[in-house]
């Protein structure tokens, strides 16, 4: 397998076909899961306080993509397309997870922080393994 080097320039077609996937992944997923789904619930976590402004949210999910995509080719993982992919998701999933969920419990009063790590963690599984299958895909030729 060939390796890039970590100054070498990564195809841009690929960075925003992975932008696009975890934007078209995060954003209905979020949407759905933290004001449809569960809306109620994570109001009384104290998670959604006021209408969350939507523009914003795509926006920094969009950043997200961005960010995230550009970094994927420069990580070296071992196994198939796939493999490389899930790992890589599983890695940036863990990383969120620390600053999303450990950081809103110990910022926050709430009366079920067991509750709220459980869901927020099956949320980010679910975000970042479906966003690790796309970028297998996506990478499935390097």
């Amino acid at each position: 397998m060939a390796t890039r080097s970590i100054l070498s320039t990564p195809p841009r077609l690929s960075i925003l076909k992975g932008a696009a996937a975890y934007t078209l992944i995060t954003f209905p997923l979020a949407a759905v899961w933290h004001m449809i789904l569960f809306g109620q619930l994570y109001w009384t976590f104290g998670y959604i306080e006021e209408q969350p402004s939507l523009a914003l949210g795509f926006i920094t999910i969009l950043l997200q993509g961005l960010i995230l995509s550009s970094i994927y080719p420069h990580i070296s993982f071992q196994g198939s397309p796939l493999a490389r992919g899930l790992k890589y998701g599983l890695a940036m999933g863990i990383f969120f997870w620390t600053s999303h969920v450990l950081a809103f419990i110990a910022k926050q009063s709430i009366s079920q922080p067991v509750l709220f790590a459980a869901m927020e963690s099956f949320y980010l599984f679910l975000q970042f393994g479906i966003y690790g299958i796309f970028l297998g895909y996506i990478h499935r030729q390097s």
